[in-house]
Formats: structure tokens, sequence, C-alpha cells
């Protein structure tokens, strides 16, 4: 498996650089680090007093990685689940803060397990997704990147806003949609023609 910093690199990678998408509740954003998670840490790196969309712009590459290595897989507590797991909750941790975790956690009461939904990572969520992976270990990972997957799909049946981050224009697989299918075995993954009638209902 890669190290955390090389999961973190990837990430910043598919981040992309700086937008400002007024459809993104997160707000300004640069290598998948807001402007409010900026805010969160106390990260003023213009030295003017206060967060703002410049501090977004004045970010690096390395101190994405940090903040998302320190942030997002450490304190989370995404380090305590199998190995197997990590990359994609991570990955999606990122993107989604503790839903990722939510995610998880339906999953595994799906799987038989008793488990609150709460979005954090504690003792019995990591003995459930142990024992998970020792049941099932070659699709668990599966199992959780279609989670996600429909966790996508439902945000953007919810939010005609948010439509665009799973649908292209051109009625193809939208951003959302291949970031979750990169954790998701081929076989596991939808036909482009799966995809637009998944999406048909949508204006």
């Amino acid at each position: 498996m890669p190290t955390v910093t090389e999961l973190a690199k990837d990430i910043v990678a598919r981040e992309g650089g700086y937008v400002n998408d007024p459809d993104d509740p997160g707000g300004a954003t640069k290598y998948g680090v807001t402007v409010r998670t900026m805010r969160r840490l106390g990260l003023d790196l213009t030295k003017d007093g206060k967060v703002g969309a410049d501090d977004v712009r004045s970010l690096t590459r390395d101190q994405a990685v940090e903040i998302f290595v320190d942030h997002y897989f450490r304190k989370p507590r995404i380090v305590d689940l199998p190995e197997p797991l990590q990359a994609t909750v991570f990955d999606m941790y990122v993107n989604s803060g503790a839903n990722a975790v939510k995610i998880l956690q339906r999953l595994l009461n799906d799987m038989g397990f008793d488990l609150t939904v709460d979005g954090a990572i504690g003792p019995m969520t990591i003995a459930a997704a142990t024992r998970a992976m020792g049941d099932a270990p070659e699709l668990i990972v599966d199992a959780y990147g279609i989670a996600r997957r429909n966790y996508y799909y439902a945000l953007a049946d919810a939010r005609p806003a948010s439509r665009k981050y799973a649908r292209r224009r051109d009625g193809g697989k939208g951003g959302w949609i291949t970031r979750a299918e990169e954790f998701i075995s081929p076989r596991f993954r939808l036909s482009e023609a799966a995809h637009r009638e998944r999406t048909r209902a949508w204006v």
C-alpha cells in the first residue's frame, strides 16, 4: 500500500488548483482544502489578520498534503481502519468530511453490526471494520466504493446545483462518480448506459 503521504499527494493532484465555485458549499478551495478548513485551523498565510480567499490562493501543495495527513487521516483515526479501506475512506473524508465515516458505519450496519452512525471512528467502528474485512476481504472495499457512489447520486438527486459534479454536460460520468469508481473494481463500475439511466430524470 502507498504511504499516507503518497495517498495525500494523489488527493492533491486529483483535487486540482484554486476554484471558487458559487455552487460549492465549501467556498474557495485549492488542492481540496477549503477556506472553511483554513479558518478552522487558523491558517492566515497572508498575515493580514483574517483568513479568506487570498489565503487559499497562497496555499502550497506541501501545506495541503500536511493538512490532509494530520487532520484528515491521523486525527479522525482513519489510520486505525483496516489498511485496504484507508485510501478510499481517506479520499472521501477529504471530499466530504465525517460523511465518509457515516457511509462506512451504515455499510457495516447493513452487514449486521450495530453501530451508532455518528461520523466518528472509535473502538466499535474499528472492531466492526476489522471483522468485516476478515469476513469479506475481497468485497468490503468495493462495497464501500459503491455506497460512496450511491451517496453522491443521492446528494445530486436532492440538490440540483450539485448535479454538475455527478454528471458532465454531455451526460457522462462527472467528477464525483469517476472519483468514487477509482476505488471500485472494474466489474462493479457502472456502464455509461447505466449511469445515463440513473441520471435520466435530472433536468
